[in-house]
């Protein structure tokens, strides 16, 4: 068998307090699927259930070291996940508030990149 893209959806995500690359990484996954819908999944690759495909997930982030991969993964609803995260996205300069468990004055800005494949004879 061999692995077909099906779909590529881009997405960001921002954590403006509290410092947390997987927030922003979440959030960014998050809106790369928010306005997709994949009928093709059935009507075209012909899968019976929904976690049968392939979901492979590429964030950049800054502080990559620091991402939780589950909680990223868990905002996906199907599919056989996996996550590689790297170096990347942005750190803006914001205003740090104490009562919003601020550590420095860092906004986090995260991309991600949503690959769905299908499996297909070779």
């Amino acid at each position: 068998m061999g692995l077909k893209r099906f779909i590529i959806e881009m997405g960001m995500g921002i954590d403006q307090h509290g410092q947390e690359p997987t927030i922003a990484a979440a959030r960014a996954v998050r809106n790369a699927i928010a306005h997709n819908a994949l009928p093709g999944i059935w009507e075209v690759a012909g899968l019976e259930d929904p976690n049968d495909m392939i979901v492979e997930v590429q964030v950049a982030v800054p502080y990559p070291e620091q991402v939780r991969e589950a909680e990223v993964l868990a905002v996906l609803p199907f599919g056989r996940k996996s996550l590689k995260v790297e170096t990347g996205g942005m750190i803006v300069q914001g205003r740090a508030i104490a009562s919003l468990n601020d550590k420095n004055d860092e906004m986090l800005i995260a991309v991600a990149a949503v690959t769905v494949l299908v499996e297909k004879p070779a």
